[in-house]
Formats: structure tokens, sequence, C-alpha cells
């Protein structure tokens, strides 16, 4: 395959995706449409939706009636627009603890990841190394790892809330049990596959069992290794928007449920990109180093 029929096919590929975007918002543009129903609703009916989104500090007391009647329904593309635009001119704003802007929030839930997800790499990849170089320690553990692997992570909150007593830390700890399982077990699959040719030559050079290790195994499991790291990070981003949805304080997890609380679907929308899309951004990065541990026979 040319260069040429490579990006021909990339420009067909985004092409493509645009015209499937394009058909999405014309659905929902059409779905959220105002009917006759609600154009002629009665303005008693009106005046309630109006007062109520005003209670709720969603609609200025100016706007208009119409704009108004739209707000407290599912919003139409322009306004979740008019909303986005609103969150993105002020991400970092930091108005009380129920008026924290999407970049703030953002930055918990990252930091709280990240946490987790380091502590998870520093027991998995040296006890897989373990379990995969060693017989007996893989009959050893392997019914351990049988019985918690299949529990699911926030199975594990009301534990890590009665014995932590922090909500933040027990997020941490949620993050780490759920991250564990996909790194480990990628470990010691890629330790156990690596080539008996190689470690029968490291042997007959009698290379020390750390520098084997370092030199011979890890290179050869690298790639196995990262596929399981990059499992791991989405299985992470993913529980840790329902784990601070159960704890709250803070977090994009916190975010989306405090907008909902609001009644305010067009920030929850807002929030369900995002965190698509920050999703995305990690793969990216993990599928990045992916390639570069990745090499040819």
């Amino acid at each position: 395959m040319t260069v040429s029929t490579r990006l021909s096919l990339r420009q067909k590929a985004v092409l493509c995706s645009v015209a499937v975007l394009a058909l999405l918002l014309i659905v929902w543009q059409a779905a959220t449409a105002p009917t006759a129903e609600t154009a002629h609703s009665t303005p008693s009916a009106t005046a309630e939706a109006t007062e109520y989104a005003m209670l709720m500090g969603k609609i200025p007391e100016t706007a208009d009636t119409s704009f108004q009647r739209k707000v407290t329904g599912f919003p139409t593309p322009g306004q979740f627009a008019h909303e986005a635009s609103r969150q993105l001119a002020h991400p970092f704003r930091d108005n009380g603890p129920n008026d924290k802007g999407f970049g703030i929030q953002l930055g918990y839930s990252l930091a709280r990841v990240g946490a987790g997800y380091v502590f998870a790499l520093l027991v998995a990849v040296p006890l897989g190394f373990l379990i995969g170089m060693s017989r007996l320690a893989f009959m050893t553990f392997n019914p351990f790892i049988q019985v918690l692997k299949p529990i699911s992570p926030l199975a594990w909150m009301p534990i890590a809330l009665y014995t932590i007593k922090s909500s933040s830390t027990s997020a941490v700890f949620v993050i780490f049990i759920c991250s564990v399982w996909p790194m480990l077990i990628n470990t010691v699959f890629g330790v156990a596959a690596v080539r008996r040719d190689w470690l029968n030559v490291a042997r007959t050079l009698e290379v020390p069992p750390l520098r084997r290790a370092l030199t011979v195994i890890l290179p050869a499991a690298a790639p196995t290794i990262v596929t399981g790291m990059r499992i791991s990070m989405g299985i992470a981003w993913l529980v840790i928007v329902a784990a601070e949805m159960l704890v709250g304080g803070t977090g994009i997890g916190y975010f989306l449920w405090n907008e909902w609380n609001n009644l305010s679907l067009a920030n929850v929308l807002f929030s369900v990109l995002l965190i698509g899309l920050v999703g995305m951004l990690l793969d990216l990065l993990f599928a990045q180093l992916q390639r570069k541990v990745t090499y040819a026979d």
C-alpha cells in the first residue's frame, strides 16, 4: 500500500466521521425542536417552568420566554453549544464548593487517577515478574487473583470508606484496586511467554538474575506489559467518575452529578463529552508508548 493510498484512506475516514457527526447533530436538532404542543403551552405552565428555572439560577430574569421554555427540557445543539462556551470561558473558576470550573474538577480526578495508578504500577509489575518467573509463585498467588479480580471496584468503596475514613483517599484506593489486575495479569503473561532460547543464552553467559530480568525479560515482555497498563488506565478513568459520584466533594464525576442535581442537562452532556475526550487522550498516550516498545521480529 503506497503513502498516497494511505493518505487517501485517512481523508476518506475523516470525511465519513464528519458526515456521521453532522447526521447526529441533525437528528439531535430534530428530536429537541419545540413541538406545536410546547409552543402553545398554557401561560401558567410556562410561568411555573420559568419561575423554577430562575430559582435554580439557570436563566436570567430578563431572558426571552421562548428560550426559557426550551432550557427546562433536553437542550438543543445550540443551547448545548451556548453552555459549553460558557464553561470553556471560565474553566478554573472557584465560586464555592458547588460552583467550581471543570478545569479544577478535572485536575482533582486526574490527580486521584494518577496516584492510584502509580501505586498499582509499583505493585503489579514487580509482583508480575515474580509470578511469571516462578511456577511456585504462580500456583501460590493464582487462587487469590482469580477470586479478587472479578470483584467490582465500587464494591470496595464501603470498606474503603469505613477503614480509610477519607472519601478522597478511598477513591484513590478504588483506582488502585481496579488498575492492578490488568497490569498484573499482562505482566505475568508477558514474562512467562519470553522465549526460552533467550533465557538459556543468558544462563549460559551467567547473567545475574536481576540483570537478566532488566536486560532480557523486560524488553521482551514490554509490549504485553504496556498493553496491560493501557487497559488499566481505561478502567481507572471509567471507575473514577462513578466513585466521585458516590463520595462527592470534588472531581469530574461530582461535577457531572452536581449539574444533574441542578437539572442542567446541557452541562451534563458537556461533562459526558469532556470525560470521553480526556479518556481518548489518555488512551492515545499509551498507544504511543505501546508503539515505542513494540518491535518486529
